[in-house]
């Protein structure tokens, strides 16, 4: 047979294994990625620093090598920074000069729109010069400021006023360094492909004992106190597992126990009462003779006899509500039903017991319900005899039909009493065996056992029973509701 998913149980979109692969390759695609970006950072600065340091080193050979003459010569200062660009390392470079007004090229146009001002501050003011990547238009470029500069010793210079920069491309190393970010692309992409191989694996090997444990526990809450778990390993999962099965085999004892208790206690009470049937139904039928001659006795032996009387038949009817009791307990109870009239079962059980003159009913005819007439007559008796005992006249008796929540027809019987009601802390035990609300009354006329059969009762039927206050706190209620089949549907 195939369990049903309950609430509880259905399949989430993120569930453990979804959680434990996703763990999984966030662990892994972090690692990846922390290394990826670290080893492109380490390429990278390789990359531009290599082109950097041979470029602003080639760039400072060749003006220190510079003869410079005084005043210039714009003319031949043109010739001098072509033939610096053609010495260009380790790419071209475009070679501009500023002194003073006069600016000049080995470019066609005589200033760099790339060369920023800051670099033109440095450079003027730092007689080693100094260089800035920057990128414009999308490109990027390597700009070197050096000043010319006169020795005036073996380590003095004088600035001549003459400035020359270099301007290079570095398209090439751009390309590059994109092509490092592609490889690392490609390579954490197909890392991860890998790494979720080895987390499924995990996760199956982490979810695989605790589906049994979950199928374990169902079946052990389908009374199936046998179920255990195979262990394997000798990780935190296969102690779980262990403690799992001592657990159950706990549990399995303790069950055991408390159901042959339970068994010896209801093989007791049903030998002890169908023991005590006989010699009650003696004494009965004496203390009934002696009832007849009371009259005739002097006041205390009549008081006496009655006493006896009295006594006996309430231990007659506890007997039979104990026989009763053991009945269910066994699982011995039928239900014999017939189809009747509804109200005038109920008529006929307010008749038997002379209670019309004290109850009202509000019984509409034709209602038809397929039910055993005597564990009706039980749950109608009962009820009605609790409202009358320890409840306030009036008492009312109602009988209608309802639907539940899933469509089905329900007959719904109704008990309410004018008493001051039921305290809230012994609504929750009034169909407890053998409970009363009073300490007080432990030798009342009930046996303890009446509400107790009537809820047996009304089960045995697929119904339900429940007590209640009425809507102003006074006087109890209680509302029995069984299916009312009838016809083809009782079928």
């Amino acid at each position: 047979m195939r369990l049903r998913r309950t609430a509880g149980e259905r399949r989430r979109p993120f569930g453990l294994r979804t959680r434990l692969v996703l763990a999984f390759l966030l662990v892994a695609a972090v690692s990846a990625g922390t290394t990826a970006a670290l080893t492109f950072r380490e390429a990278r600065n390789a990359v531009l620093g290599t082109a950097q340091d041979t470029a602003v080193a080639s760039f400072r050979e060749q003006v220190q090598q510079l003869g410079i003459e005084l005043p210039l010569d714009p003319t031949g200062l043109q010739d001098v920074l072509r033939d610096i660009a053609r010495k260009g390392k380790p790419h071209p470079w475009y070679v501009y000069a500023e002194y003073g007004s006069i600016r000049a090229s080995s470019a066609a146009t005589p200033t760099s729109t790339v060369i920023t001002p800051e670099l033109r501050r440095t450079a003027r003011s730092n007689p080693h010069g100094s260089f800035e990547r920057v990128v414009k238009d999308g490109v990027p470029y390597l700009t070197i400021g050096m000043p010319a500069v006169f020795r005036t010793g073996a380590s003095g210079v004088m600035p001549t006023g003459l400035v020359l920069f270099a301007v290079m491309r570095m398209s090439d190393e751009q390309a590059g360094v994109e092509a490092l970010v592609v490889a690392a692309r490609d390579g954490a992409l197909p890392g991860l492909a890998i790494a979720l191989v080895p987390a499924l694996v995990a996760a199956r090997s982490v979810l695989r004992p605790v589906r049994e444990l979950r199928k374990a526990a169902r079946s052990m809450g389908s009374g199936r106190l046998d179920t255990r778990i195979q262990v394997r390993g000798s990780d935190e999962l296969a102690d779980l597992a262990r403690t799992f099965n001592e657990s159950a085999g706990q549990l399995e004892r303790s069950v055991d126990e408390l159901q042959q208790a339970e068994a010896r206690a209801r093989r007791f009470a049903s030998d002890v009462s169908h023991e005590l049937r006989t010699p009650l139904a003696g004494m009965l039928a004496v203390t009934e003779v002696l009832d007849e001659d009371a009259d005739r006795l002097d006041p205390d032996t009549a008081r006496a006899v009655r006493l006896i009387s009295a006594e006996t038949g309430k231990l007659a009817v506890l007997v039979e509500d104990l026989m009763e009791i053991s009945r269910f307990d066994a699982r011995a109870a039928e239900l014999n039903t017939d189809e009747v009239d509804a109200a005038e079962t109920i008529r006929k059980t307010l008749e038997h017991r002379r209670w019309t003159d004290r109850v009202r009913a509000d019984l509409p005819d034709g209602i038809r319900a397929r039910l055993d007439p005597r564990r009706f007559d039980v749950v109608v008796a009962n009820l009605v005899g609790n409202a009358l005992r320890h409840g306030g006249a009036p008492v009312t008796v109602r009988l209608r039909t309802a639907a539940a929540a899933d469509g089905t027809d329900l007959l719904v019987t109704e008990v309410a009493d004018s008493g001051p009601g039921i305290r809230p802390d012994v609504l929750p035990h009034i169909f407890d065996r053998f409970y009363k609300a009073d300490a007080a009354r432990t030798r009342s006329v009930g046996s303890g056992l009446g509400l107790a059969i009537t809820q047996e009762n009304v089960r045995l039927h697929g119904g339900t029973v429940r007590a209640a206050n009425g809507p102003d706190g006074r006087g109890a209620v209680f509302t029995v509701e069984m299916p009312l089949r009838t016809g083809e549907a009782a079928a």
